[in-house]
């Protein structure tokens, strides 16, 4: 039935954010016609969080090593917005995408489906 996921990022500059996941995430992809780049994204997982407020969505992504990931990502010039914490679940903080959205990026303690 179900055989993938499609993520979009609605960007204020989606040509620096499609320049950051080929070049500073290294995401492989493919052309699928006029510059619209598509790219092959790690495993997922998804989980349904209750809220209060508005239904909302949020891109996070997954490491094995927070503290080496986050150095790597530095280097290459990657500008967190939230110190690393630990969550309990795991340990998480977040960088922008240079078209303004925010991801997610944690090191998992929590068991994997």
């Amino acid at each position: 039935m179900i055989n993938g996921a499609h993520v979009v990022i609605h960007s204020r500059d989606s040509e620096a954010d499609r320049d950051f996941l080929r070049e500073v995430l290294g995401w492989s992809h493919v052309d699928a016609g006029r510059g619209w780049l598509i790219f092959k994204a790690p495993p997922t997982e998804v989980a349904c969080h209750p809220t209060d407020g508005e239904a909302t969505y949020e891109l996070m992504l997954m490491c094995d090593d927070v503290e080496a990931t986050t150095a790597e990502l530095a280097n290459k010039g990657v500008a967190f917005v939230r110190p690393l914490q630990d969550a309990g679940w795991g340990r998480v903080t977040g960088f922008r995408l240079p078209g303004g959205a925010e991801v997610g990026l944690y090191e998992p303690r929590h068991p994997r489906p």
